[in-house]
């Protein structure tokens, strides 16, 4: 028989118990919100709630065999056999997964990595996708500002993270006009350029090794926007002629996977200098 004293001891013991797995869990989510710091996932990892799926064919349906969905990671060509439609002229698998919401203000991550099958005009771009933001006309191919990504395993040389600047004008910056360069460290503005601007090439990178890349985009409006990839500022430009819209990765020519695809919003203008300094 467990007599009162016992029963005391026990209530105490199963309080302290609560409260320390209360703290425990309180402390877990506060780690868990302070590692993501305001970013919050563009995509649910399990369908297409909030984005609008475009090929050039129109074909809605078999847009949502080309953007595949799978624990989480969207696979583009999962399902297809290597060299779909490879150098026929057709691309008809060309296109991007968009956003239905415009962004404006924010800072943009996500990781993709290549996979081994290529398709469309695989020979004229080698492995080519890319992101897309501040579109203002989600045709194939849009009129926005592009992420590119990009390998050319022909030259060993890795694109990811130069501009494509489709129907839009920003200023760059460069010391020899061919490739990016810091005006900290040199680099001098060219006023108004469009179409395709070169990165550094400098940042590491994973191309053909089933390895993940990290890629940032840090846009505030029409002031300013910086690409980073895998920690390193790659391009930069100021001055953009568009201020926000929607967002879309793409498909062209080979397969890549995307994944952890989120973003944090500002309601107001984060000064450029800020980071820079990360």
């Amino acid at each position: 028989m467990i007599n009162k004293d016992m029963k005391n001891q026990l209530w105490i013991t199963g309080l302290i118990i609560i409260f320390f797995g209360l703290s425990s869990n309180i402390a877990l989510a506060q780690d868990t919100t302070s590692k993501d710091d305001g970013f919050v996932y563009l995509s649910n990892g399990e369908n297409w709630d909030g984005w609008n799926l475009k090929l050039r064919n129109g074909d809605s349906e078999m847009a949502k065999k080309v953007y595949a969905i799978e624990d989480g990671v969207v696979h583009v060509f999962k399902d297809f056999p290597d060299s779909l439609n490879l150098n026929t002229g057709e691309n008809g698998t060309h296109g991007l997964f968009f956003t239905k919401k415009k962004y404006g203000k924010y800072i943009l991550r996500f990781e993709y990595k290549w996979g081994k099958k290529i398709a469309n005009n695989f020979d004229q771009w080698q492995y080519d996708a890319g992101c897309y933001y501040h579109v203002y006309d989600d045709k194939i191919w849009p009129k926005g500002n592009e992420y590119q990504i990009r390998y050319n395993h022909i030259a060993n040389k890795n694109h990811t993270g130069d501009f494509w600047a489709a129907g839009t004008t920003l200023d760059w910056y460069s010391g020899d006009g061919k490739t990016f360069l810091l005006p900290s460290k040199g680099g001098k503005k060219f006023e108004q350029k469009k179409n395709e601007l070169h990165g550094s090439g400098k940042a590491k990178y994973n191309a053909l090794n089933d390895e993940w890349n990290e890629c940032e985009i840090i846009v505030m409006g029409n002031k300013y926007v910086i690409h980073k990839l895998n920690g390193e500022i790659v391009n930069m430009a100021t001055d953009l002629s568009v201020s926000e819209g929607v967002i879309g990765f793409q498909s062209e020519t080979a397969e890549i996977y995307y994944r952890n695809i989120k973003i944090k919003e500002f309601k107001r203008i984060v000064p450029m200098r800020k980071f820079l300094k990360d």
